[in-house]
């Protein structure tokens, strides 16, 4: 700290993810109060600032600068100036490299404090339509299919509602990939929150994926999942259930493989995959 200086305060600001009628008159007070503030993306707010006659320094602060820009915010802060910090949208530090600074400022004896506004992670839980009382939010999911595969094996066992973000051009298939590895499950995919074109679509995995495919996915996503709860499968009743899901199968040879699959798995709580692999394994017993 400057010797006999008082420092500034960090002030974790949530701004608007849409619709800039939700930014907070306390979150506005904010903004005009401090002597700096640091944003993910400066255009972003840049406009929100325009939109409310805020005129104030701005300095970048994003995934890919935070280590050279982390020093020169905490010299800001240890002269006694107060900080906001403000992500493109909703809570600083969700998703983003805000916690580090937040990190670096609590170590140093920094003051810290949060202003509450709007969060796509809430909003996107509260309209799902799926149980809100504890659930696991896990960001963009990795872009690797190993990695991505790993991560919904994890999050295949978890009893409590999930919560992704995706983008555009991956929603259909990262649904897609949750089909075959969580099952035919509960899910609302929400896009666009709070903005002239929001929009809310709720059923299982299997509808969400045919209904995307009818038009091209646009703006931003956020897919609420039902977790594993009272179906968590273990590996007796696992066991029965596949032994019933091949005897369905059997039944079905009128159909291509892939649809048995999809309607068996979603009958019997699996995921399409593993009856997916049933019905090829019983083929090729049949050609020998």
């Amino acid at each position: 700290m400057t010797e006999g200086k008082k420092p500034g305060t960090l002030h974790l600001v949530a701004t608007p993810i849409g619709n800039l009628e939700d930014l907070s008159f306390r979150a506005l007070r904010i903004l005009k109060e401090c002597e700096l503030i640091a944003a993910e993306d400066t255009r972003r707010t840049r406009k929100l600032l325009t939109h409310y006659g805020v005129s104030r320094p701005l300095v970048s602060y994003y995934e890919h600068n935070e280590e050279r820009r982390i020093p020169a915010i905490l010299d800001a802060l240890r002269g006694g100036k107060d900080v906001a910090l403000v992500s493109d949208a909703g809570s600083p530090g969700v998703s983003d490299p805000g916690y580090r600074l937040v990190r670096e400022a609590v170590d140093q004896g920094v003051p810290v404090t949060a202003v509450p506004g709007p969060s796509a992670v809430i909003l996107a839980l509260t309209v799902s339509g799926l149980p809100t009382d504890r659930f696991s939010f896990y960001g963009f999911p990795p872009r690797t299919g190993r990695e991505r595969k790993r991560l919904l094996e994890e999050a295949a066992q978890v009893p409590h509602t999930l919560i992704f973000f995706e983008s555009p051009h991956r929603v259909l298939k990262f649904l897609q990939d949750m089909l075959d590895l969580l099952g035919d499950r509960r899910a609302a995919v929400c896009r666009e929150l709070t903005k002239r074109f929001e929009q809310v679509e709720r059923g299982p995995l299997s509808e969400l994926i045919a209904r995307g495919g009818a038009r091209a996915p646009r703006g931003e996503y956020c897919i609420v999942v039902e977790g594993a709860g009272r179906k968590h499968i273990g590996p007796e009743d696992r066991e029965e259930r596949l032994e019933r899901a091949a005897r369905d199968l059997k039944r079905l040879t009128d159909q291509p493989l892939r649809e048995a699959a999809r309607r068996v798995a979603r009958e019997h709580g699996l995921p399409r995959r593993d009856v997916y692999r049933l019905g090829l394994q019983q083929k090729r017993e049949e050609e020998n």
